[in-house]
Formats: C-alpha cells, structure tokens, sequence
C-alpha cells in the first residue's frame, strides 16, 4: 500500500444500515485521515450518508434475494467501482451486499473484503431448507473472504464449525457498538416521558410496554398481541414503534382481539431514548436477529426487556439481565408481561445488571476491535 491514508469502501445493501449503525465508524476513519466511501441502493437519496463519506456510489441491487439485478448489475458495478477507487479494504454488511460483493471481488488480490454478519440467514430453529441453502450459500462466499465478523456467539460458533474461513481471520464482536452516552436518562428530561404518556393518554396507573421492530412477519408482531389479549388487564399498553409491509394486517389483528385502546402504532419515531424511558419493559420477540439494537439501547437506560430465546437476544439477556420466553409462546410472554406489572422490584434489579453489561458493548470499544481488524488486513496487503 503506498497511499499516504487507506481508502476504505463501506458497502451495504440499502442506505438504513450505514444510517442506523455505521456512520460513527466512518466518522472516526475519516476523522484519522482516511477516504471512507459508500455504497448502497439509492445511496445519493441519503442525505445524512452522502454528507458522512467521501464519495458514494449508488448500485443497482435490492433485498429480494431472487430479483436478477443483484448478479447482472451488481457484479459489474463492484468491480468498476473498485478497479477505480484502488482501495485497500471493502468492508461489507448485510448479505444480499455481502454474497454480491464478495463473488465479484473474488479474484482480486490488491482489496483486503471484510464482512460483517449482522446475523446469518441460517440459524438455529429455521425452516430445514432455507438454512441448507444460506448455509450453503455463506460456505461458498467464505472462500471468497479475507476476514469475516460475526456479531452473536452462535454465529461465531456456525462460522468455525462449517470452516467459512480459517479460525484466525474469524473475529467475534459484540456488535457494532451503542453510544452509551447518548442512550443515557441524562439525555432525557421527566417532561418529556410525560409528554410520551400524555400522547397515548395513559393515566399514571397504566403499564407501557414498548416493541421497536420493522412490521415484517420475522418480528413476530402477531405473538405480541396476542399475549396482551391474554393478560386481559385495560392498564397494560403496548406502543409499537416502526413501520412495515404487514402494519395494516397487524392493526386488524388488534381489533379482532378487541385491544384495540391497548394498542397504539407510533410509526417511524426518532425520540427513542424517550420511549424507552416512559416504557415499563421493551419487549423484542423475534425469530431472528443477529445482535438487536433496541435490546441494547433499553439496556442502556436500565429499562426492563422481555425477549424470545434466539440467538443475539440471548446473548444479551442471559445471566439475569432480562427476561427470556420461548419463540412462539404467548403463555410465557403473557406472565411476563404480568410480572412487569405484579414484580417491578425484580426486574429493576434485572435492569441494573443490564446497563452495566452494556459497558463491554460500548461503540468506543467496538470501533477499536474494528481499527485492530482493519490494522491486520492492512499489513498482511503490504506483505
């Protein structure tokens, strides 16, 4: 390498995840000097992105695993892309970006390719066949990888176990890093909690629970509604923060349950540090997540979580930090949302060990394991 700083690409599918989690370490590289570009769909739309990098690059490909674009205008893309910038490391996030990426940069010796598994599409509990065929699939881009990241312990376990990668260039991370600082109830005043309750017209009585997911079928929305129909108690609230291609058929459920002045749909929010502090417990009952953020963020601010038993959220919530339920059990999610209401003692004890666990997921942490990880991949370009 005989540029004076590294140039680093960071590319991701679709602009929310660069937005939502990495524009803290682009921010840092860039800060050392570094040229950090980006590259995702629709990535010259992205305001808040265009003004984090150097350069961006928008590039024809979508989340729909079999939409064709992906191969046919994808591959090209990459490489031009690459050829041009001469970078000495493409670091690469969510897979339908990650497989793309690392199949059209297979051949080249020059770029150091990092992916980070922000969860794999094969995990413990999915259906048989889609996990032998993303199996399958992660097996082959393996070959095609310099280092890979893996952000829960099971993922780490999977990538070791099936050989993705030889052990060494196999790095384990616990995410991709929460401000501590930000999510803190220093950054949030009584008034505003207030004015979250005064919102939802809840009476001091009343018990808030809190769910921010993206309405798809995989964070389990359904199983939500229906233990809070179980728990048959008018106090008890759920505030569901996000938005979605099955909202509307969430909403209905809500009133074939009759919960319907239980339930309220905030939408798209940017005030989340001030919903989870007017919240009594978040809860998070997904089938699949790699290391859920609104998990850590609750953490932060020492607010109580309910979370299903699946890779990433279990990591978080084990040894006493949490409430754990079997995915799929709305008996199970119903007591514990009584035990929010009938044991708040036990779990502020829960809450506390929480927020104190979160001092090992740090963002300051995290983006030190990435600047040793990128240390390596940079010395072993220039030998």
């Amino acid at each position: 390498m005989s540029k004076l700083f590294p140039k680093l690409l960071i590319v991701t599918t679709v602009p929310i995840t660069i937005r939502s989690f990495l524009l803290p370490l682009i921010k840092h590289f860039r800060d050392l000097g570094w040229q950090v570009d980006g590259m995702a769909q629709g990535l010259n739309s992205d305001r808040e992105c265009v003004a984090a990098c150097d350069r961006i690059f928008d590039i024809q490909w979508s989340r729909n695993v079999f939409d064709p674009r992906n191969l046919l205008a994808g591959v090209s893309r990459v490489k031009k892309v690459v050829a041009e910038g001469n970078y000495d490391l493409v670091h690469v996030h969510t897979p339908i970006a990650a497989f793309v990426t690392r199949y059209a940069l297979k051949d080249v010796q020059a770029t150091k390719v990092i992916y980070t598994a922000h969860g794999f599409h094969f995990y413990r509990g999915g259906s048989v066949i889609k996990n032998a065929i993303f199996l399958t699939l992660e097996k082959l881009a393996g070959k095609w990888t310099d280092y890979l990241v893996t952000i829960n312990r099971e993922d780490e376990t999977a990538a070791k176990k099936y050989n993705f990668l030889p052990e060494a260039r196999i790095y384990y991370t616990r995410g991709i890093g929460v401000d501590t600082n930000y999510y803190t109830s220093r950054q949030v005043t009584p008034a505003d909690v207030q004015q979250v309750r005064q919102e939802l017209k809840l009476s001091p009585s009343d018990t808030l629970l809190l769910s921010i997911a993206e309405f798809t079928p995989r964070k389990r929305h359904r199983d939500l509604l229906n233990a809070l129909a179980k728990v048959a108690n008018p106090q008890v609230h759920l505030a569901l923060a996000g938005e979605g291609p099955i909202k509307e058929d969430i909403e209905q459920l809500a009133t074939v349950l009759g919960i319907t002045n239980q339930v309220h749909f905030l939408g798209y929010r940017t005030d989340i540090p001030t919903l989870i502090q007017a919240a009594n417990a978040v809860l998070l009952v997904s089938q699949q997540e790699g290391l859920p953020r609104s998990i850590m963020e609750a953490m932060c601010l020492a607010t109580p979580v309910i979370g299903s038993k699946i890779r990433g959220t279990q990591d978080l919530l084990e040894d006493g930090c949490g409430l754990l339920v079997e995915l799929g059990d709305t008996d199970a999610l119903a007591q514990a949302m009584i035990q929010v209401i009938e044991d708040p003692d036990s779990l502020s004890i829960m809450a506390e060990k929480a927020q104190a666990k979160m001092k090992d997921y740090d963002l300051e942490q995290i983006i030190q394991q990435y600047t040793d990880i990128y240390a390596v991949a940079l010395k072993n370009n220039q030998d």
